[in-house]
């Protein structure tokens, strides 16, 4: 219980002894002492009863309980006159007992009330043995002293006092978010909350410093930060419990211990980590949540082929991975060209380095390599290993698969020493010589040529009849490497060894001579000529300058986000998805990929631009089930819609508050089979199978979804209308001050949200709001007037800055306008910002000075802080620090929103917004959209603005306005003119 009783006895005065100790018996026989008084028939009484001494104890405000029975006067036959029904409270503070001698002094006590009786007995009540007591409580104090003495006067009643209980209000010992909360007394003003800060339980670890706020009735109020289970222990009925064996928690937080991931154990309670089981293993960078894993097994249908030029190798992936991903294939080469004759064993040793690998022979994640410069006329045994993370942890054998390829080509190589004879910044003259006994039919020459640092299996070649050959199109100061093979009758022959030459130095002061040649030719061609190279270099020049434009703006990306660039705040700048050249890279670097096995879908909850909206839980091993919403893109998408679809997924993916929308992860890759669906295992599928074809292209196998946090009670406009008017102040404040917190959050990353709105906060069942809708790509409402169209998409009017609409120019501190008009939807419960005005209207409106007035109910302090995020000029509007700043002070002193914007004035012009004046009745109805109603308002004497200045809700009720709404948005213009009319009577002008 929240009350701390301390039950007294009470005793007679020796001084008068009026008030007789009786004890009775109830009708179930039990005992009941009273003390009663009943000198009715005597005039003049003054009788009095005191108590004992009370210890104050903690009590700043303390409570008298009273029970007791009073007859009616006009009950009693042949009363006189002196009858009362009614007797007094006094009471008197001392820091000690007072002496028993001491003399009894009335004038020494404070009168508490007046006590009177809401049921009273009557002589027939007393033959039927009904007792009818009543029950009063008052308040004593505020009491200062150790302890008081509480006296009860008579004055000539017939009263019976039961008993008397005396106790004060405390908010109990409590745990909220993990701390613990001591009794606390509230302050003796009522209007204070007391501020304690509380203690992390056993096990625990401080997040936020934990702070609870105690009321003066004894209620906890605002809870704020809280704290978290430490390393291998989960939350449970408010503590911190260990982990039992097998199962563990890594890292600190408040969910649920985590079942041991596959081939690992824990038998230790409080286990941060489980234990790989034997033969399995964790590589360096997995992380504890991670399965324990083994090496591969080997490569499957190892096969080679040979052409001409080179031997490719291919393979499928071992059949068993060990449980991972993240499977490599090494090359390893022997070459064995004979055997010992003494033994008959093949002789092998490695091949020689001069063999190349395209990619390369360590580390491919394909399974194909290509080989080229092999020798011809040899035996080559390779050896393809799979390899993964924990390939070197364990002692396994190597995961090896053989294959033997023996290379042949039509004949030996005909050609000798390949010479270079000449060579400049883009050519190289080259010739060779024959071998010896050369046959006599050689068609022509083949020769091949690449850059040396060339990583990749591409080439060019060339052919010529003669010995030599002049090789064009290179590239400046490059090594390039040359072959050089002949072509008989009988085919190709083996190519010659490799062969490196330069070509020369870039000189700026030596013309190419295909450059002289086009000058030349355009000086002879004439005009037309010229024209056409001169838009040639133009095209050129543009096509340099964005390929120069595009690197620069993905190094500044790579800058901005890889060099790990922190702002003081310790926030990570924000990355937008736009500057990657392909968007689908930003969904893999921010976001989870989730396979769709794991996803239940439960139930369509609504519908957006490009899918369902569905809820449902995800499942995934190991972990328990958590709720989820999934967005889902339909099928036959076209790539366009995919990329704006995950774009939305690589801006939430980047982002940690407990006030943003949590991104659980998102499908786009794995491929999903109907037969294998694990959707049809929920026991509440309650979606037929025709029906769930609808959401994901089955055509491509692929489903594509974005997978977030389920908010109970969604949108937050949405979740106030249908809650009208069943939440405090304080509570609302509460909803605005979590807004902030995310907002300050975004605007410390950099992020400029611009559709911040009532529509796009969700709700949790806490009552928790996150802000969410990160896209701005979606239709905002149904009607046509919904978003304004400018350059770069479409603008939501009535929450944009006035900046932004005019010249899209968004910032923090546009964001910052459109929280104020959260605000505004928010005390209004959800009602539509300038309700039915035409966008063109709000446009205009606003930049004639025009802002939206309070709600009814809004306190004064609220108002003014929606008026400051709406300042005309950027600059002067607060940031959102400053704004989570105000509403912390507000909440800790709730006696600030007490004051209403409809109980005061403003102090001068200045403090008052310009609202518009408006002629007539019929100009100010047809401004609010209202214009229905002008008949009701002249029918019922309202013919100037100042007679409607002084209406009031009952009034607008009384001449026949019956819709909430429309007497909502009536009586706030009327309150905006009444300020505006009380203006114009202080500057001495009359309406």
């Amino acid at each position: 219980s929240r009350f701390c009783y301390s039950h007294i006895c009470l005793y007679l005065l020796p001084i008068f002894s009026q008030w007789d100790a009786i004890t009775e018996m109830d009708e179930q026989n039990r005992p009941i002492h009273t003390f009663q008084v009943c000198h009715v028939m005597e005039p003049n009484q003054n009788n009095w009863l005191r108590s004992g001494w009370i210890q104050r104890q903690a009590a700043q405000r303390v409570y008298v309980e009273l029970r007791f029975t009073l007859r009616d006067c006009n009950s009693i036959p042949w009363v006189s006159g002196t009858c009362k029904e009614t007797f007094n409270l006094f009471y008197l503070q001392t820091d000690d007992p007072l002496p028993a001698a001491t003399r009894f002094r009335p004038t020494d006590y404070a009168k508490v009330d007046t006590i009177a009786a809401d049921e009273s007995f009557t002589q027939t009540d007393l033959g039927d043995r009904v007792l009818r007591l009543n029950t009063e409580v008052r308040e004593v104090g505020p009491v200062t002293l150790k302890g008081f003495y509480l006296a009860f006067q008579d004055v000539g009643a017939c009263i019976a006092l039961v008993s008397v209980k005396v106790f004060y209000k405390r908010c109990p010992a409590t745990i909220r978010n993990l701390a613990a909360f001591p009794d606390t007394v509230p302050h003796m003003d009522s209007s204070s909350l007391v501020e304690v800060r509380g203690v992390c339980v056993e096990n625990a670890e401080e997040r936020d410093t934990p702070k609870l706020y105690c009321g003066a009735d004894g209620d906890w109020l605002v809870p704020l930060g809280g704290c978290f289970c430490s390393i291998g222990h989960e939350e449970m009925d408010g503590y911190c419990r260990a982990c039992r064996p097998g199962f563990f928690s890594a890292y600190a937080g408040n969910k649920k211990c985590s079942k041991c991931p596959p081939h690992s154990s824990s038998h230790d309670q409080a286990a941060t980590i489980c234990h790989c089981d034997k033969g399995f293993y964790r590589a360096i960078k997995d992380s504890s949540t991670m399965a324990c894993t083994r090496p591969p097994s080997a490569p499957r249908n190892l096969v080679s082929l040979i052409n001409d030029t080179a031997l490719f190798l291919q393979w499928m992936p071992p059949a068993d991975t060990g449980g991972r991903k993240d499977i490599t294939y090494n090359i390893l080469c022997q070459r064995c060209d004979g055997s010992d004759g003494d033994s008959g064993v093949t002789q092998c040793e490695p091949c020689e380095p001069d063999l190349r690998f395209i990619p390369r022979p360590l580390g491919l994640t394909g399974t194909s390599v290509a080989i080229i410069d092999f020798a011809t006329h040899a035996n080559y045994t390779f050896h393809v290993e799979a390899v993964n993370g924990v390939s070197g942890l364990g002692v396994a054998a190597r995961s090896l698969a053989n294959v033997t390829v023996t290379t042949h080509q039509a004949g030996p190589a005909l050609v000798g020493v390949v010479r270079k004879d000449w060579a400049s910044q883009n050519s190289i003259a080259l010739s060779w010589s024959q071998v010896e006994q050369a046959p006599p039919d050689i068609v022509d020459y083949e020769v091949k040529y690449y850059e040396k640092e060339q990583e990749q299996l591409s080439y060019s070649s060339t052919r010529t009849k003669a010995p030599s050959v002049v090789v064009t199109g290179l590239r400046p100061s490059t090594v390039y490497v040359f072959h050089v093979r002949a072509r008989t009758a009988a085919g190709y022959t083996a190519y010659s060894p490799n062969f490196e030459f330069f070509t020369t130095p870039e000189d700026p002061d030596i013309a190419d001579q295909g450059q002289v040649l086009v000058v030349v030719t355009a000086s002879v061609g004439g005009f037309s000529l010229l024209v056409i190279l001169t838009l040639f270099l133009l095209i050129t020049g543009r096509c340099q300058g964005y390929i120069k434009a595009r690197m620069k703006s993905e190094e500044k990306r790579r800058t901005r986000f890889h060099s790990g660039h922190v702002p003081f705040s310790g926030i990570k700048t924000y990355v937008d998805p736009d500057t990657y050249e392909d968007p689908t890279q930003a969904v893999e670097e921010f976001a989870k990929e989730i396979d769709p096995s794991y996803i239940c879908i439960e139930r369509v909850i609504g519908a957006g631009e490009f899918g369902e909206v569905c809820s449902g839980r995800l499942r995934i091993p190991g972990r328990m089930d958590i709720a989820v919403a999934i967005k889902t893109l339909k099928g036959g998408y076209m790539d366009q819609q995919r990329r704006e679809f995950l774009r939305e997924a690589s801006i939430m993916g980047q982002f940690n508050n407990p006030n943003i929308i949590r991104l659980d992860g998102v499908v786009t890759k794995s491929k999903f089979h109907m037969s294998n669906c694990s959707f049809f295992e929920c026991s509440h599928f309650s979606l037929f199978p025709s029906q769930i074809m609808s959401f994901y292209p089955f055509s491509s196998g692929r489903p594509i979804m974005i997978v977030v946090e389920y908010m109970e009670n969604g949108a937050l406009d949405s979740f106030l209308r249908t809650r009208d008017g069943q939440f405090t102040v304080l509570q609302l404040v509460g909803m605005m001050r979590g807004i902030a917190v995310g907002m300050t959050y975004l605007s410390e990353m950099g992020y400029v949200h611009r559709d911040l709105a009532a529509r796009n906060i969700l709700v949790d069942e806490n009552l928790v709001c996150k802000v969410s809708d990160f896209g701005m790509s979606r239709i905002l409402e149904d009607d046509s007037e919904a978003a304004y169209t400018a350059t770069g998409g479409k603008i939501p009017i009535r929450w944009t800055a006035p900046e932004a609409i005019a010249y899209g120019k968004f910032s923090s501190a546009s964001d910052v306008w459109s929280y104020g008009i959260v605000m505004w939807e928010v005390m209004s419960y959800g009602e539509r910002p300038y309700w039915e005005m035409s966008n063109q209207d709000v446009i205009l409106s606003i930049e004639e000075g025009y802002r939206l007035p309070a709600p009814m109910g809004c306190p004064v302090t609220l108002h003014q802080l929606m008026l400051h995020c709406w300042q005309k000029e950027s600059g002067q509007r607060p940031h959102f620090n400053s704004v989570l700043s105000f509403l912390d002070k507000l909440i800790i002193n709730p006696s600030s929103l007490l004051t209403l914007v409809n109980d005061v004035f403003p102090d001068s012009p200045e403090d008052m917004p310009d609202y518009p004046l408006f002629i007539s009745i019929g100009d100010w109805l047809d401004s609010i959209k209202m214009s229905q109603y002008k008949n009701n308002f002249l029918a019922a004497g309202y013919t100037t603005l100042d007679s409607i200045s002084t209406m009031s809700i009952d009034d607008i009720r009384r001449i026949g306005i019956c819709l909430i709404g429309h007497q909502r948005r009536i009586i706030s213009s009327i309150q905006s003119l009444r300020l505006q009319l009380h203006h114009i009577q202080q500057s001495g002008f009359q309406v």
